[in-house]
């Protein structure tokens, strides 16, 4: 059992891991992409720019949700680690629903178009 513990923490922290490389490599992309695109002169590279670069944030905060719920359920599982893990989710889901408005335009269970 001891074993499966240290296995599923490791592969936590891989996930976590994941999480901020997808950030960060989603971060560096969108500013390559938005200094490329800086030469357009109709105002909408700013726009792409955030878009792009929330989708990396969405996408990566993700992986760093999912590294919390397999650390603190397999590894660790106190009420004080799943109170917590709730906090974490709870703030975390509040981000992606904002970011989520904030690129689309709309909420998440909302349809799409007409």
């Amino acid at each position: 059992m001891a074993y499966y513990r240290e296995l599923m923490e490791y592969i936590g922290t891989a996930v976590d891991a994941a999480g901020v490389f997808i950030i960060v490599v989603g971060a560096l992309l969108a500013t390559g992409r938005f200094l490329l695109r800086r030469q357009d002169q109709t105002g909408g590279s700013y726009h792409l720019y955030r878009q792009d670069l929330g989708r990396a944030i969405l996408l990566g905060l993700e992986f760093l949700v999912a590294a919390d719920i397999i650390r603190t359920v397999v590894v660790a599982p106190t009420l004080e680690n799943v109170i917590v893990l709730g906090l974490i989710v709870l703030i975390r889901t509040f981000l992606s629903m904002a970011l989520q408005l904030e690129l689309e335009g709309r909420w998440p269970w909302q349809r799409t178009g007409g």
